[in-house]
């Protein structure tokens, strides 16, 4: 069974190399939004794959980290990469450029890790696992991006002590150590009951 769900940012960057002039010349922006699919085939005590309220919190704040931020290839020019740097607190060093197909390989190398590193505390099945991540840059062009993806070196590789975070992205975040535990193989621990404050119009799970 695949279940899903949604995140939504804002972003702003230069893919250099692409075919469009204004993309690969110009600094722009997107409304992205990000699907997250995973798969299992049992269900946990609450007969869910995964309950959706787990991944609001480290799932949420990799992809959150990105929002109203600007993303920049570590390979670009060192005078621009100076600029993103000194002129926005909120920027992020990719290895990677910063396309749709990248953004998709990125999350999901990333989430990936994080549920290999997270111990699941209701029961969740031994085999949920991350299926795919969709990455749409604008309504109506999207990519995915599954396991063989992620991983093709082919592709570039994608190696999460490459993606730099400035200090107010990790400021941000609910643990301001999240990436220095991925980094070291620390586990993430699951709270055995989620504590959440209804949101109006919000979603329950």
């Amino acid at each position: 069974m695949l279940i899903r769900k949604l995140f939504k940012f804002e972003n702003a960057h230069i893919v250099r190399n692409c075919s469009s002039d204004r993309c690969r010349r110009s600094i722009h922006g997107h409304s992205y939004k990000v699907e997250v699919l995973l798969e299992a085939h049992a269900l946990d005590h609450g007969q869910m794959v995964y309950d959706f309220g787990l991944m609001k919190g480290s799932i949420r704040d990799v992809i959150d980290a990105f929002d109203h931020a600007v993303c920049f290839w570590d390979k670009d020019d060192p005078e621009y990469i100076r600029l993103c740097q000194q002129f926005s607190a909120r920027w992020i060093a990719l290895p990677v450029s910063p396309s749709a197909e990248q953004f998709a390989r990125l999350f999901f190398v990333t989430i990936d890790a994080l549920l290999k590193q997270t111990q699941m505390r209701n029961g969740e099945s031994d085999d949920v696992r991350l299926h795919s991540v969709i990455a749409h840059e604008t309504d109506t062009g999207y990519a995915q991006a599954f396991r063989e993806d992620a991983y093709n070196p082919r592709m570039g590789e994608i190696r999460l002590a490459e993606i730099v975070f400035s200090e107010q992205v990790k400021a941000e975040w609910h643990d301001p150590r999240m990436m220095e535990k991925l980094l070291a193989g620390e586990c993430f621990v699951n709270p055995e009951v989620l504590l959440q404050v209804p949101v109006p119009g919000g979603e329950s799970r």
